[in-house]
C-alpha cells in the first residue's frame, strides 16, 4: 500500500510554492509504501533509527520471514536473541520487545494512538524506550497516513528545503514558516523534499558548504 494522495494535495502547495510546484511536475507522483498495522509500523521504524533505508529493509524482510505476522505475541515469544539476530542492534532487540510487552500487558493502547492528535499522538509514542520524536513522526506518515506531518528533525527534508529554496541554512523559525505555508498538505510536501535530497531533480543542488554537510552528518 502507498501513502494516499492526489491532486488536491499538489495543487495546494503548487498554489502555495511555486519552486516546490515546479518540482512537483519535474518528479510527478510519488509511491511510497506505508504499514497501515500500527504495531508493525512501530516495529519498523525502530529498526530504521540511524541504519540506511537499504540496511532497514534488509533486516525488516529477514524478520517478516523469521517471524511472519509482526504483533506482539510474535515479537515476544522470539525474544531478544532471536529478534537480534535478524540483523537489528541488542539495544534495539531490548526496545521491541519492551514495545510488545507494554502492548500485550495492555499498558499502550494502539487504538488510542489512531484517535489522537498529532501532537498527542507524538507525545505517546515518544514516549517508548528507542521512540524519539523524529521516529514518532514517521510513524505517523507512514503508519497512520497522516496529512500533515513536517519534522524539523529530519535532516533530508531540511536539505531539501535547502535545496528548492536554495538557503543556506534552514533554522527552527524559518522551518516553521514553511510548515504554515505547506499546512495541511505537509506530509506530501516532505514526500517531496526528500525526493530532491535524494538526487531526483537533475542539476538541484544543497547550497551549504561542504564543511556544513559534514557537520549535519556528524550531529
Amino acid at each position: 500500500m502507498y501513502f494516499q494522495y492526489g491532486r488536491a494535495e499538489t495543487d495546494y502547495l503548487k498554489q502555495r510554492d511555486a519552486a516546490l510546484g515546479a518540482v512537483i511536475d519535474s518528479i510527478g507522483h510519488i509511491a511510497r509504501q506505508v504499514d497501515t498495522d500500527l504495531f508493525s509500523a512501530v516495529v519498523h521504524h525502530i529498526i530504521g533509527q540511524q541504519i540506511s533505508t537499504k540496511a532497514q529493509a534488509t533486516v525488516w524482510a529477514r524478520m517478516q520471514a523469521g517471524l511472519g505476522t509482526i504483533n506482539a505475541e510474535r515479537v515476544l515469544s522470539a525474544g531478544v536473541d532471536m529478534l537480534q539476530s535478524f540483523g537489528t542492534t541488542f539495544r534495539k532487540a531490548e526496545y521491541i520487545s519492551d514495545f510488545a510487552r507494554k502492548v500485550e500487558r495492555g499498558e499502550f493502547d494502539l487504538q488510542k494512538i489512531s484517535c489522537m492528535t498529532d501532537s498527542d499522538a507524538v507525545r505517546a509514542l515518544a514516549a517508548l524506550k528507542g521512540v524519539g520524536v523524529w521516529t514518532a513522526e514517521m510513524i505517523l506518515l507512514f503508519g497512520l497516513q497522516r496529512p500533515d506531518i513536517f519534522s524539523f528533525d529530519d535532516l533530508a527534508i531540511r536539505r531539501g528545503l535547502r535545496m528548492v529554496h536554495r538557503h543556506t541554512e534552514i533554522d527552527r523559525s524559518l522551518f516553521e514558516a514553511y510548515r504554515r505555508r505547506y499546512s495541511p498538505c505537509c506530509s506530501v510536501a516532505s514526500l517531496y523534499l526528500w525526493a530532491v535530497a535524494g538526487g531526483a531533480v537533475e542539476g538541484m543542488q544543497d547550497t551549504r558548504s561542504a564543511r556544513g554537510l559534514r557537520a549535519e552528518r556528524k550531529n
